[in-house]
């Protein structure tokens, strides 16, 4: 079976787990030749390793029953997309409405700055220039099609 057909196979599995518990969303799904399957989820409020173990457990059952591979000579990882990963979709721009990020853009060119809010267009966002009292706050507002990728800034 080609690989397009175990990732399209599984990403439907993978929604039929996820249905029943819709805070939960599928970033993204990585099937490697040594027949290693990656799946990516997140959720609205963030996901726990026991909730990633949960939905490993019933998706490698699932995988198993529907005989994608026939050996079952196979291995699922289900985990977060991690903090250092870019955001993909818009319900990850939703979840981190408030907090620092990082836009890189199709040119090369960098802002940071606080995301301030996020549709289906766009996000908007809130920069500080200067410090103190000469500090200028502006919004910016940022089309999706003008943006390479998105990174979270962890502050310590």
């Amino acid at each position: 079976m080609s690989a397009e057909i175990i990732l399209q196979k599984t990403g439907q599995l993978v929604a039929q787990l996820l249905s029943l518990e819709p805070e939960y969303f599928l970033i993204e799904i990585k099937v490697k030749p040594t027949k290693n399957i990656k799946v990516y989820i997140d959720g609205d409020k963030g996901i726990s390793i026991e909730k990633c173990v949960y939905f490993n457990r019933l998706l490698y059952k699932k995988i198993d029953e529907a005989g994608l591979f026939p050996q079952g000579d196979f291995s699922l990882e289900v985990s977060s997309p991690g903090v250092d990963k870019p955001l993909k979709l818009n319900r990850q721009y939703l979840k981190n409405t408030g907090r620092n990020i990082e836009v890189t853009f199709i040119d090369g060119s960098k802002k940071e700055g606080k995301l301030l809010q996020a549709t289906n267009e766009d996000i908007i966002l809130e920069q500080i220039n200067g410090k103190g009292k000469k500090a200028e706050t502006q919004q910016l507002v940022i089309p999706f099609s003008n943006i390479k990728t998105t990174t979270v800034q962890i502050q310590f």
